[in-house]
C-alpha cells in the first residue's frame, strides 16, 4: 500500500505515539486528521506539519464520547471525502492491585481503550470499506498475556485484540485490512498518567524511560506494518517470546512476568 495521498486519522495524536505517527505520515505526503482531547496542542501540530491547512486538520475529540467519535469521523469526510486508514491509537494505562483498585479505574481505562476503538471504527468502517483500506490498533503485550498490576489496562488491550480480529474476519471479502500492533515499552507519557487504585495519575514512571523504544520506531514500525498489510505485529522480542512460551511453558511464564514486574520500583506486586 501506498502511504501517499491517504487520508489517515489518528487518535491521541497530541502526544507520544500519536504525534509520532502523525509526523512520519506526513513525510509520506498523507493527508491527516488528527484527534485528541488537547485542541490547543493539536492545532499546534497541525500548523507544524502543514501551515496551510489543506492536508492536516485537528478535531477535538474525546474518544470515550460516541457522539465525539461520530463527529470526528464526519469532519474527516466533509474535509477530505474519504477515509483510507483508521490509528486507532489513544490509550491509558493503571497500576494497582485488583484487590486495592477502585472498579471506576477499571471502567475509564476500558472505556479509553477498548470503547475509543469500537466508536471510532464503527463510523469509520463504511469509509474504510469502501477504499478497501486499514484499521490499526495500538496495543501492548499486555493484549496477549494479562501483566500483574494492569488488570485493567490487560483487559482493555484483550478486548481490542478480540473485536479487531471479528473486524478482520467479518470484512474478509470486502478488502480491509486490519492490523494489531503490540509496541515495546515505549518512552512516552502513558505510565505518567497512568491511573493508581483511585483513579489519581501516578505522576512518576516506574521505568528508566531514557532506555525505552522511542516513539518514532514505533511510528516507523506502523507504517511499514501497514505498507504491508501485516495482521499482528510484536515489536519487541522479548513480547515475542513471552507469547511463544506462554503456550509452551505458561506456568513458568507467569512466574517470570511476576518476578519482572514486582522489581519495578514502588511496584503494587506483593
Amino acid at each position: 500500500m501506498l502511504i501517499k495521498n491517504k487520508v489517515v486519522i489518528i487518535t491521541g495524536a497530541s502526544s507520544g505515539i500519536g504525534l509520532a505517527s502523525a509526523k512520519a505520515f506526513s513525510k509520506h505526503k498523507a493527508k491527516l486528521v488528527l484527534a485528541a482531547r488537547s485542541i490547543d496542542i493539536l492545532n499546534q501540530v497541525a500548523q507544524e506539519i502543514d501551515p496551510s491547512g489543506e492536508n492536516c486538520i485537528a478535531v477535538k475529540t474525546d474518544v470515550t464520547i460516541e457522539e465525539e467519535c461520530k463527529n470526528l469521523i464526519k469532519k474527516t469526510v466533509e474535509k477530505f471525502g474519504r477515509i483510507d486508514i483508521l490509528v486507532n491509537n489513544a490509550g491509558i494505562s493503571m497500576r494497582a492491585l485488583f484487590d486495592d483498585v477502585e472498579l471506576h479505574v477499571l471502567k475509564r481505562v476500558m472505556d479509553v481503550n477498548f470503547w475509543g476503538t469500537v466508536y471510532c471504527t464503527k463510523y469509520a468502517l463504511p469509509y474504510i470499506q469502501h477504499s478497501k483500506g486499514t484499521i490499526a490498533g495500538i496495543s501492548s503485550i499486555a493484549g496477549f498475556h494479562g501483566l500483574p498490576g494492569r488488570t485493567a489496562y490487560s483487559a482493555s488491550k484483550f478486548a481490542m485484540h478480540g473485536f479487531l480480529e471479528s473486524i478482520r474476519t467479518e470484512n474478509i471479502k470486502k478488502g480491509v485490512h486490519v492490523l494489531v500492533l503490540a509496541a515495546s515499552f515505549t518512552s512516552s507519557n502513558i505510565r505518567k498518567n497512568a491511573l493508581d487504585a483511585h483513579g489519581n495519575p501516578q505522576g512518576d514512571t516506574p521505568r528508566q524511560e531514557e532506555k525505552l523504544s522511542s516513539p518514532e520506531r514505533v511510528a516507523r514500525n506502523l507504517i511499514r506494518s501497514i505498507r504491508k498489510e501485516k495482521r499482528n505485529r510484536i515489536m519487541s522480542i522479548e513480547g515475542q517470546l513471552m507469547v511463544l512460551f506462554q503456550r509452551i511453558i505458561p506456568f513458568l511464564t507467569d512466574w517470570a512476568i511476576f518476578s519482572k514486574f514486582a522489581k519495578e520500583p514502588n511496584s503494587p506486586i506483593r
